[in-house]
């Protein structure tokens, strides 16, 4: 899953928001570095990465792609559940999606040591809305784009748009297959309030 799900799926209190994000860029083991909230955060988002790559529909929505893109559809696709998610934000949240990704926003702006990376993408993530704007399909061109950017071979993600909106319906009806055992295994795996 990508950032808007994890942040979905991690909960709500300031930490958690801030270690549901920093699974992406905090590497190896916890040691107490971060308060418990942020561990908890970043051994849920490693728990549902583990959950998610592991789970059958997740592999039957990656064999839906070509042979030379697949060395890099599970980034596809999850950016494309965050599409999904955001899209269809009304049906797995219980508040307007613009509220939740202000909040974020607000957390990260308030926390001073953000990890690596992410302290540097953090004011472009606010500032240009990335968790809201998942929900315009075409957005998805420009995330994969800066992912190319990333990559060693950055060349079979050149025609990912075009094999997504091939395989929108498809890749949707696995979203809504997926997701819901996503959130309970979430709710099963946090830390409670």
């Amino acid at each position: 899953m990508n950032y808007l799900a994890h942040l979905h799926l991690g909960g709500q209190r300031p930490g958690q928001l801030l270690g549901s994000l920093y699974g992406d860029f905090v590497k190896g083991r916890l040691q107490g570095q971060f308060v418990p909230d942020v561990e908890a955060g970043i051994r849920l988002h490693r728990s549902i990465d583990i959950y998610t790559d592991s789970h059958p529909l997740v592999g039957a929505a990656l064999s839906r792609f070509s042979l030379t893109r697949r060395r890099y559809a599970g980034i596809v696709l999850d950016v494309f559940f965050d599409h999904c998610l955001a899209r269809d934000w009304a049906q797995y949240a219980d508040r307007p999606l613009e509220l939740f990704t202000r909040d974020v926003y607000r957390v990260l702006a308030a926390e001073p040591q953000l990890p690596g990376r992410l302290a540097q993408i953090a004011p472009h993530m606010a500032a240009h809305d990335w968790l809201g704007s998942y929900r315009d399909f075409e957005v998805l061109e420009q995330v994969l784009q800066g992912i190319a950017r990333r990559l060693s071979r950055p060349e079979e993600l050149a025609a990912a748009m075009g094999e997504l909106e091939r395989l929108y319906q498809p890749l949707s009806e696995d979203f809504r297959a997926f997701y819901p055992q996503l959130q309970a295994f979430a709710a099963q795996h946090s830390t409670p309030l």
